[in-house]
């Protein structure tokens, strides 16, 4: 065998090698190696979007401001500013009420300062005005008052 047809088998042995030596388990790279690929985005980076209110009207602060400084729990005039301040006596209120001071206002507390929502104009607000007198008791025939009375299972 001459040197060349030597040189031609070795050569000719290592590629036919190298397939049969590859590993056939996948792993991935690891981080902090320069050949690691990295992936391109295929589409738009999601945006995350913030739900629900995230801050105070001026108003509603003010508001909370008066019932606060009714309440002795802040000094001075309303600011209209939801400020470190108001934010203080608001979690002094809540936790002299047992309440949680995680979030303020809570509700709860708004309830008890008289800030509440407006139910006024409900059906159940307790006024004594039905909204609807048809509907009244005294405006059904006795006749439909006596079926409602047997129908209920209560006895007079």
């Amino acid at each position: 065998m001459t040197l060349r047809g030597f040189s031609a088998f070795l050569l000719l042995a290592g590629v036919a090698a190298i397939p049969a030596m590859a590993s056939r388990v996948h792993r991935a790279p690891t981080s902090g190696h320069a050949h690691a690929k990295h992936r391109v985005p295929t589409t738009a980076a999601k945006i995350h979007k913030i739900h629900g209110q995230q801050t105070i009207d001026s108003d509603r602060v003010t508001a909370i401001q008066q019932a606060l400084i009714r309440e002795h729990y802040m000094t001075g005039e309303p600011t209209a500013r939801w400020d470190a301040d108001t934010q203080a006596a608001m979690l002094k209120f809540q936790a002299d009420q047992g309440w949680q001071t995680k979030l303020t206002p809570d509700s709860r507390a708004l309830i008890k300062l008289g800030l509440g929502p407006n139910h006024s104009d409900a059906a159940n607000a307790g006024n004594g005005a039905n909204p609807n007198p048809l509907n009244s008791p005294g405006n059904l025939p006795s006749t439909q008052t006596q079926g409602f009375v047997a129908a209920s299972g209560v006895s007079h």
